[in-house]
């Protein structure tokens, strides 16, 4: 999918630079973090398209790098719960996805690509 600046893009990218920002240095999403640290070791960059907090547990759908979306239920009520962790290719991921979620995908690759590219 194309980007164009629109200003949906744009208010969906300042919510995943927000989503990025919060998962690597608030205290809330550090076990979130540290499923993904564990469940994939070659993880540069992650952003959260998307979050269903249920009523025990939050579903995450986080893109890892540029390439891996990991779907991720985290039990809210105890940490020794095992973390329920499910990986798919973006191609998959994409199917079946409503227009605004295309386009929020769309804009965090982007972002992942950029912040990829500042890595190397």
């Amino acid at each position: 999918m194309k980007l164009i600046g629109s200003k949906l893009e744009q208010e969906l990218r300042e919510q995943l630079i927000k989503s990025n920002q919060s998962l690597f240095k608030s205290e809330e999403k550090r076990r979130l973090l540290e499923v993904i640290r564990n469940s994939f070791s070659e993880m540069k960059t992650a952003y959260i398209v998307n979050w269903i907090p249920e009523q025990g547990e939050d579903i995450y759908k986080v893109l890892i790098n540029d390439a891996i979306i990991a779907g991720i239920e985290l039990d809210r009520n105890s940490d020794e719960v095992e973390p329920i962790v499910e990986f798919e290719n973006v191609p998959q991921y994409l199917h079946g996805l409503s227009k605004q979620n295309q386009i929020k995908l769309a804009v965090a690759l982007d972002l992942a690509k950029q912040e990829l590219k500042n890595i190397e």
